[in-house]
């Protein structure tokens, strides 16, 4: 079918650069010409340095920490596209900042996963790409059209190399509320599944002390979740794996996070090899010996193709 909406650019902020370049590579093209600064006050300053009126624009930007500059460094540029006339502007999200914030669970707190969402529509974004959100009903939050992408194919792509034999293999949700994730993976990968009894003290503590499920005893457990961030809940349901008697623990997650006491933890960890995906640039911080990055970028540029082409997203991952 002939796009409607002109011939395809794709352009990037500043939050994650290395991605955006593999994406466009992907499609046989390179990033869109941008100049992006700060004034002396640390306002942002963008100028768009190539024709952009009637095109189909995606914006490659993750708001990844520091997320208020990365999420106002987006709006800045979606104004900039807007006001030079382009077609139609695809928000392309690898990852959603404030999405653990989406309902009020107590008195008196924002709901800052719709706040986002407003501020993006309002910004002038047509559509948005993004993928794995921590929890899939902020979809509802958009009032224009949401593509959510999942990295299951290409977590399953690296548990499937591993060769472990289905009877010795558990998928293993890090809490409760995490089965539907894992139970996605346990699908396409065979195995038995068992899950982690986890208690939240606060926002970065957490208790994990039984499990449901199981056998895990001589076992290979692989713990599937959508974000690393403090690394609380993958150690605590590694722990816990080691325990009950697993011989080998591997974490596969979307997002790595990887903030305040992560990498302390991960380096400590009872876990065989740690799995995450290029939809956030590393921090800076001595190198984990045992993380692997996978990247995404053929999925997003297929997805970017797919959108473009006014062509099926789902296909992806049937």
């Amino acid at each position: 079918m002939t796009p409607a909406y002109g011939k395809l650019k794709v352009f990037s902020g500043r939050a994650n650069l290395p991605l955006a370049e593999a994406v466009a590579k992907s499609l046989g093209d390179t990033l869109g010409k941008l100049t992006i600064n700060n004034f002396p006050d640390g306002e942002t300053s963008v100028r768009i340095d190539e024709d952009v009126r009637g095109r189909d624009v995606f914006i490659v930007q993750p708001t990844s920490p520091p997320v208020n500059e990365t999420l106002m460094e987006l709006l800045i540029l979606v104004d900039c596209f807007k006001r030079a006339s382009a077609n139609r502007i695809t928000a392309v999200l690898p990852y959603y900042g404030y999405a653990r914030q989406d309902r009020k669970d107590m008195g008196r707190v924002p709901i800052t996963a719709k706040l986002a969402a407003n501020l993006l529509t309002t910004a002038g974004v047509d559509r948005v790409i993004t993928l794995d959100l921590h929890a899939a009903q902020i979809q509802g939050f958009f009032d224009i059209p949401v593509d959510h992408l999942h990295a299951y194919p290409v977590l399953n792509g690296f548990v499937k190399n591993l060769n472990i034999p289905k009877n010795d293999f558990v998928v293993l949700s890090p809490d409760e509320g995490n089965v539907k994730r894992v139970l996605r993976h346990q699908t396409k990968l065979g195995g038995s599944i068992a899950i982690v009894d986890k208690r939240r003290i606060s926002g970065s503590e957490v208790k994990q002390v039984n499990l449901i499920g199981g056998p895990l005893d001589g076992k290979v457990c692989v713990i599937f979740d959508d974000m690393i961030s403090t690394a609380g809940s993958v150690v605590g349901a590694a722990e816990v794996a080691r325990k009950f008697g697993a011989r080998e623990v591997y974490a596969c997650a979307t997002h790595g996070v990887l903030c305040g006491p992560a990498f302390e933890r991960l380096r400590a960890a009872p876990l065989t090899e740690i799995v995450i995906t290029d939809t956030i640039p590393l921090p800076n911080a001595p190198p984990l010996p045992n993380l692997r990055v996978l990247s995404v970028a053929p999925l997003i540029a297929d997805a970017i193709k797919r959108v473009h082409g006014n062509e099926s997203v789902s296909v992806l991952f049937d």
